[in-house]
């Protein structure tokens, strides 16, 4: 069953399902697309668990599968600014807008605005539903259901300011129903990353571990420390991370079981590797409106019908292609070959490849995103709005923990952080001990070094990397390395703020170094 994205006051009236996030509460059925729901007897005026804010709230969770907060902006902004990834499709698609984000530097507009505005949007519904909490004297709810509906707002809140400053840096901080973020000057980070410190730690104090089935998706102690041991991974603060980080993994809710290979298929949706995932459903007869456009976006960009899913955006890049050691089987499930004359190639589900250069323009493809033909007939769609974005796997957090305690050193702790890193190796070899054999050196810089590729490859095309190389200080290098010589970690480590916010606000933003 799938809560609902609107709140009606009409015991009779249909509704459609929101996107919500994943709690590895199993996958989604596919089959339940036609009617999402209805509010009854049972459930009106909102389900039993949920609280009266949940008008709001679904809200809010609905948002998460906006067009740039999930799929274009976010996923330019992300990925294709890596060296991990290239723009993809034909040279001059996507306008100079994407061409700038592959090659820097960014426009002062275009998708850094659109970026900014949604996740200001998302910033302003969570505020709305925090003010509705503390002020709202018509709407009768108990105090828990108060701190629960509070805990939920704050963990999306928390959520989307850690992509605001990590993409930009200096931002404004905004607690409170605001007309237009434009008008508030911008902080710190250091003072961003203890607002969204102070978020997510209540949210992880008041959400529940998990919720009933029927509310699959909703907010849950697991998506707030995961979230919260990267904002203390970020700042170095390893001892948190550290911590923070092992609550997850000692929760009971999450482990390494479900293949790599199966993860990032729609069988994967849902498992016990999903901390945080936001999700999409679709149907023959509603094949977009309840869906997400990610998929779509880096699906192949094809001449015949068959191939025919996508702008062929986020292409893997020839460095991304050279990391990988030999065997990983890791490289396969990440990136599709198109065939060609001489050499055919097949997908993870066994379909001849497209061929390059007759039926798409590119040699590489994201296969995380590819969609099952199974699914595509049942649609007959073949674009995958269907498909779920992971945002955090529980592998990320295993690989954060390693970090985390490599970095404070000392035996028991590099202990620790092969014993994590091994882990997710393991898992990777899928029983195959002639390849990627456990690491195991104890000098923390080799360590470190083995981390770093473990985290590259792992969560490869997962929109890590170009934050990753940042906070690590090889940015500069990595992108010479990958042709991307226009870069300038001066400039380039963020972006712009958009020059049509600067100028809405007359003088109180003011623009990042460089641009």
């Amino acid at each position: 069953m799938k809560i609902f994205n609107n709140y009606k006051r009409n015991l009779c009236v249909a509704l459609t399902a929101a996107t919500f996030v994943s709690i590895n509460s199993g996958c989604k059925d596919f089959l339940d697309t036609q009617r999402q729901g209805a509010y009854t007897a049972d459930n009106y005026p909102y389900p039993q668990g949920g609280t009266p804010y949940d008008q709001f709230l679904f809200s809010a969770y609905d948002a998460l599968r906006a067009y740039n907060y999930v799929s274009d902006g976010f996923m330019v902004v992300t990925s294709i600014r890596s060296d991990d990834a290239d723009k993809g499709s034909t040279p001059t698609d996507g306008g100079a807008d994407v061409i700038a984000m592959d090659n820097f530097p960014a426009l002062t507009n275009g998708r850094v605005n659109s970026l900014w505005t949604e996740y200001y949007a998302m910033i302003g519904r969570c505020n709305t539903i925090l003010d509705k909490v503390q002020n709202d004297k018509d709407i009768i709810a108990t105090d828990q259901m108060k701190i629960q509906a509070e805990a939920e707002a704050r963990f999306l809140r928390g959520y989307s300011y850690f992509v605001l400053v990590r993409a930009f840096g200096r931002v404004p901080k905004i607690d409170k129903i605001q007309a237009v973020a434009s008008n508030v000057p911008q902080s710190t980070p250091a003072e961003i990353y203890a607002f969204i410190e102070s978020d997510l730690q209540f949210a992880a104090t008041n959400l529940p571990a998990v919720w009933d089935k029927k509310f699959v998706g909703r907010s849950t102690k697991g998506m707030a420390n995961g979230i919260l041991a990267k904002a203390y991974l970020y700042q170095q603060k390893w001892n948190q991370a550290m911590t923070t980080a092992n609550i997850v993994m000692t929760s009971g809710q999450y482990d390494l079981s479900t293949p790599y290979t199966t993860i990032f298929g729609e069988a994967g949706e849902n498992s016990k590797e999903s901390i945080f995932e936001i999700q999409g459903t679709a149907s023959a007869t509603v094949p977009t409106n309840n869906g997400i456009q990610y998929a779509s976006i880096q699906g192949t960009r094809g001449s015949s019908t068959e191939w025919n899913r996508g702008w062929g955006w986020n292409m893997p890049s020839a460095m991304l292609e050279a990391a990988y050691e030999p065997g990983d089987p890791r490289k396969t499930r990440t990136i599709l070959y198109s065939s060609t004359a001489s050499t055919p190639s097949t997908t993870i589900y066994g379909q001849t490849a497209p061929l390059f250069p007759t039926d798409v323009p590119n040699t590489k493809y994201n296969q995380k995103v590819l969609a099952n033909p199974t699914y595509i007939a049942m649609y007959n769609n073949r674009a995958g709005w269907w498909m779920n974005v992971r945002i955090l796997r529980y592998a990320d957090v295993v690989l954060m923990y390693a970090e985390a305690a490599n970095e404070l050193g000392g035996t028991a702790n590099t202990t620790a952080a092969l014993a994590a890193v091994n882990s997710v190796r393991a898992r990777a070899r899928a029983g195959n001990n002639s390849i990627l054999p456990d690491v195991t050196t104890t000098d923390q810089t080799a360590l470190r070094n083995a981390i770093r590729q473990e985290r590259r490859i792992e969560l490869a095309m997962e929109h890590e990397r170009f934050f990753d190389i940042v906070r690590w200080g090889i940015d500069q290098d990595a992108m010479i390395a990958a042709g991307k010589t226009g870069y300038n970690p001066n400039r380039d480590r963020l972006l712009p703020i958009p020059q049509q916010q600067i100028d809405l606000s007359k003088g109180v933003l003011t623009q990042n170094p460089g641009y």
